[in-house]
């Protein structure tokens, strides 16, 4: 039997368990559904659909490829890609993920990347946004808005240590033009090829708006059609006892690098989805901060694979390979948890949080508005998020009509 046959009936014995699974346990299958659901109807959505579109329109319009030019000289030393990957960075730092894998997907595309630039650019790219860290990580599960700061810093620390090992990755691409850092007047020779970009694409406002949209809400849907079944799939993982079996082996691991055994299940968890992993942790009793911290980096990092899932999904629609990725996400993870357990005691203990307090207090600053406003925000979200979602959604029927009345 050869491999290909065999994967075959893997996958579909997989399949079918997880329908017994499905058909079995009915009511807690519904309720991760629709914890899911709530997730993506009431956050993911409205919060990630502005970065999409706004994303869309500035490749339109050239203004990424202006951008791409500037910050050439920066990003082709550092992480070996072009100017344009420090778009993609700051519009993935901003939004989440995998905004970063769907920005690298459309500028490889649009060809303003390799193959093996866009490898290594989705590779470091893809990161929590400071809005999650902060609000619901922090303070949502841990109440501890001071925590956010150290998971913020060995988060993206951790990024950029990714980059630059991924600097090596494949094999060295020939410049075709001179570098622009030896160009003279580099403004007015980014304006030049942003015009041309904008020309190239020759899309008038109501097209390029409407294909934004339509192209940011497709990809949102599958977004949430993976969050729902990770979520239910995480679900049914607990009620076999599969989440016990493995936490069980996962606590040698964790004996190894001298963490508490009782984290086992969070890390699982957090393997398979990062809110819930991150959420079990913060609940853990009788640990340390400084063990809960670490593992919180180690999940925020690794992203889950429920968010890998969706990057695949993304980067199945270009030569873009996936590995790359699934192995900086093994790499972000170590160097976020160690950061994190590096910066502990002279970032935490002796800065952030006085001595006399203790690690495990929440300091009385931690709750000014510089960090009230992530949980302020993430109110919003929840109080007006459906809506948003709810009326995009009416607007991306309407559009998806109108595109088959002119095609048919």
């Amino acid at each position: 039997m050869n491999i290909t046959k065999v994967n075959s009936l893997i996958l579909a014995t997989t399949a079918l368990l997880l329908a017994i699974a499905l058909i079995s346990f009915p009511q807690a299958s519904f309720e991760a559904s629709q914890r899911g659901l709530q997730i993506w109807w009431g956050v993911v959505f409205p919060s990630l659909l502005p970065f999409f579109i706004i994303s869309e329109l500035l490749i339109g319009f050239g203004v990424v490829r202006f951008i791409g030019f500037l910050l050439e000289p920066l990003m082709r030393p550092l992480f070996k890609v072009p100017g344009v990957g420090g778009f993609v960075w700051a519009m993935g730092m901003a939004s989440g993920y995998p905004a970063g894998a769907k920005f690298t997907a459309r500028l490889r595309q649009e060809n303003q990347l390799t193959a093996i630039e866009a490898e290594r650019l989705v590779s470091f790219t893809n990161s929590s946004n400071p809005l999650f860290i902060f609000g619901a990580v922090a303070i949502g599960f841990f109440q501890n808005a001071s925590l956010g700061i150290i998971l913020a810093i060995s988060h993206y620390l951790g990024n950029i240590c990714v980059g630059l090992i991924m600097r090596f990755h494949g094999k060295e691409n020939v410049i075709s033009k001179p570098s622009i850092n030896r160009r003279k007047r580099i403004i007015h020779e980014a304006l030049r090829s942003a015009h041309e970009s904008r020309l190239q694409d020759n899309r008038p406002l109501g097209k390029l708006l409407g294909d934004a949209i339509t192209s940011s809400v497709h990809t949102l849907l599958m977004i949430g059609g993976f969050i729902i079944l990770f979520s239910v799939l995480n679900k049914l993982l607990s009620i076999v006892h599969i989440t016990a079996v493995v936490a069980y082996l996962l606590e040698y691991v964790l004996a190894v690098f001298d963490l508490p055994e009782e984290l086992g299940i969070p890390l699982f968890s957090g393997l398979f989805e990062i809110t819930l992993g991150s959420q079990l942790t913060s609940e853990t009793p009788n640990i340390s901060l400084i063990y809960q911290a670490v593992i919180t980096s180690f999940i925020l990092a690794f992203s889950g694979l429920s968010v890998q899932a969706q990057v695949a999904s993304i980067l199945a629609e270009t030569d873009i390979r996936f590995r790359p990725f699934f192995v900086a996400r093994i790499f972000h993870g170590f160097f976020a948890a160690l950061f994190a357990y590096i910066l502990w005691k002279p970032l935490y203990i002796n800065t952030i949080v006085k001595p006399e307090h203790g690690p495990n207090v929440i300091p009385s600053f931690s709750l000014n508005t510089n960090f009230s406003m992530f949980y302020d925000f993430l109110h919003i979200m929840w109080t007006y998020g459906p809506i948003i979602t709810l009326t995009t959604l009416c607007c991306y029927v309407l559009l998806y009509i109108k595109k088959i009345r002119l095609f048919s």
